[in-house]
């Protein structure tokens, strides 16, 4: 059988093996997997180099509405290219629905935005933010059926939080309809307390959002969505957990049988709370939510990793300009309530992961790339198209040196911001090819992908759900 691309003499890593073979592609799939294979135009040398499936980030914001005064520094064309130098093939932004908009509406204008600009292959969740009856009875059991099939809610922000019972007739219609929830878990009106409290004392500068939302908050708000899962029975993922607190409760619901999956980022595991108490507005860089902890929680979250409490690892790239229309609005000066949330991170996640997971033996190789790709795969309705290497699987790969290292460093990345809060972290693991479909798509430094042919991808449902009747 004549291959289109030969790789050969790899380590192949999958989540579940760890072997030396050859790798045949035909027609942007896996054709073959077998110790000596010939006959391709093409063929790589992966001597000495992990052969691992694209990294599937299910986490990112790209080219997302927000205040006026404010630009996320990302489009799909410098998002996906980032992504891609970082070893990805798959990533998942959100689509979010205004107040009053619709969920169609949305889509249209989201997908004209990532039209003809993707690097590598995309799909959408969805960001309800106004869940009334026609959203809920009409549209969204339609978009599930066309492949829309996980939705995200809020439990804080003032132009997205969801009331309880708004959360309650989300999960519901969830439940119903076989869609997946995606939950940010912190506490709307404790953290508003928190927030005035402070200001009354004068504690504005960016060290203090750490207090105004600490672990408690997220504690109790990953409880209540626990709870409001299990009353409703449906399946839930809690985003970007950052203390031992949070990671407890979904432990302990685990324990009890219900079906809660748990998400971990790079900034709960290399950065602290100490970050945000830089020099003047240096601090800002590091606001995020959840804020970055303590020591004792960067501990935690890699007890999550290790024992499968958390069962992705994602980015939650949220890049904002180190500038007036970003991080330095000029509200930011008034203190840190107005610093906009979120931290760039699509291109540094897998490298970090594996520097301080794998090279420091903390997770093995087929754990990494079980949280880095096939869990994401499998718990959003990609798998096995997408997540591992396996005949007929889509032939995205990445080749990885695992002995390179690399210092972290703005000038090297190519996002849309113009800082990273990873700047100066030493790493060793580095990816040095990455290929969508058979296509190589960057190589080093060099993008060879000038022409984006990254797709949209329409999903199954989760097989986390199920379809039943209403309650």
């Amino acid at each position: 059988m004549p291959f289109d691309t030969i790789i050969k003499s790899g380590t192949i890593v999958t989540a579940a093996d760890t072997f030396i073979a050859d790798l045949g592609i035909k027609d942007g799939k896996v054709a073959a997997i077998a110790s000596d294979l010939s006959d391709a135009p093409t063929v790589i040398d992966a001597t000495d180099r992990l052969v691992m499936p694209g990294g599937i980030d299910s986490h990112v914001h790209i080219a997302q509405p927000g205040a006026v005064e404010v630009v996320m520094a990302e489009d799909f064309n410098s998002g996906t290219q980032a992504a891609a130098f970082g070893g990805n093939t798959t990533v998942m932004p959100f689509c979010l629905q205004k107040k009053g908009q619709s969920l169609r509406e949305a889509l249209r204008i989201y997908h004209k935005e990532a039209e003809g600009r993707c690097h590598i292959d995309v799909s959408f969740h969805l960001i309800l933010t106004d869940p009334n009856p026609r959203v809920l009875g009409q549209e969204l059991p339609a978009l599930v059926e066309e492949g829309y099939t996980s939705i995200k809610v809020f439990m804080t922000y003032d132009d997205m939080v969801l009331k309880d019972r708004e959360l309650l007739e989300v999960m519901a219609a969830a439940r119903r309809t076989g869609a997946f929830v995606m939950v940010h878990a912190e506490g709307f009106d404790t953290i508003r307390f928190l927030t005035d409290a402070l200001e009354a004392e004068g504690k504005t500068a960016p060290h203090y959002h750490g207090p105004s939302r600490p672990a408690a908050v997220e504690r109790e708000a990953t409880h209540r969505a626990i709870s409001f899962a299990e009353m409703t029975d449906v399946p839930i993922m809690i985003v970007h957990v950052s203390n031992r607190q949070a990671m407890e409760e979904i432990e302990r619901a685990r324990r009890r049988g219900l079906n809660i999956s748990g998400e971990t980022c790079p900034q709960y595991l290399v950065l602290t709370e100490d970050d945000m108490d830089r020099e003047a507005m240096e601090g800002a860089k590091f606001v995020c939510s959840p804020p970055p902890r303590s020591n004792d929680d960067q501990d935690a979250c890699w007890e999550g990793l290790q024992h499968g409490i958390f069962s992705v690892f994602s980015s939650d790239h949220c890049p904002y300009r180190f500038a007036e229309d970003g991080k330095l609005t000029p509200k930011s000066e008034q203190g840190f309530r107005w610093i906009p949330n979120g931290i760039p991170g699509i291109e540094t996640r897998l490298p970090i992961l594996f520097s301080e997971g794998v090279s420091k033996g903390r997770i093995s190789l087929n754990q990494f790339v079980a949280l880095t790709s096939t869990n994401h795969a499998k718990a959003y309705g990609l798998y096995p198209r997408k997540g591992s290497i396996a005949v007929g699987a889509d032939a995205d790969i990445v080749l990885w040196d695992p002995e390179e290292k690399r210092t972290i460093d703005q000038a090297d990345l190519h996002h849309g911001c113009d800082y990273t809060p990873y700047q100066g972290l030493e790493v060793t693991g580095w990816p040095v090819m990455t290929m969508l479909r058979g296509r190589v798509v960057t190589q080093g430094d060099t993008l060879l992908s000038h022409t984006p042919e990254g797709e949209y991808l329409k999903r199954d449902v989760s097989p986390f759900t199920s379809r039943t009747q209403a309650l």
